[in-house]
């Protein structure tokens, strides 16, 4: 079993990332990957950037327990990144790739892993906006951050 879990500041190679986990697998013939981005509008509103902060240590921690805690036997290979610093639109902010004995096992790993991981990890999300500044605080709320 392997798990591999990062707070990054760069991007992740893909192709390389999804090279080695093949190479890795012997049983396995699924591999499910999700990449989310940062997006170029929202409310009708251009993003400029998107900054990401995180006490790495503690995020990182968090994020090793979550991955823990999902797996199974029929998971065998786990890996997590997400980066962290400012974000321009369409640049990608975190990759979830999982291999499993069965396709429907991946998928649905996957997707809890995900959605495990923007509830708990302590990831602090400022949206810079055509219109302003946005702490996005849970799966979407917006709160407009004051001016000093």
């Amino acid at each position: 079993m392997v798990i591999d879990v990062r707070i990054t500041h760069e991007e992740i190679n893909i192709n390389e990332v999804v090279k080695e986990m093949i190479k890795n697998s012997s049983s396995e013939g699924s591999l499910v990957m999700f990449l989310g981005y940062v997006k170029e509008f929202v409310d009708g509103h251009r993003v400029n950037k998107l900054i990401y902060e995180a006490y790495e240590p503690y995020s990182t921690q968090i994020l090793k327990r979550i991955v823990s805690e999902v797996m199974d036997d029929d998971i065998t290979d786990v890996r997590v990144y997400h980066r962290v610093g400012a974000l321009n639109p369409h640049e990608p902010v975190i990759y979830i790739f999982v291999i499993a004995k069965s396709r429907s096992k991946a998928f649905e790993k996957c997707k809890e892993l995900l959605e495990r991981i923007k509830r708990e990890v302590p990831i602090f999300k400022l949206e810079v906006r055509d219109d302003g500044e946005y702490w996005i605080v849970g799966d979407g709320l917006r709160i407009k951050r004051d001016s000093l």
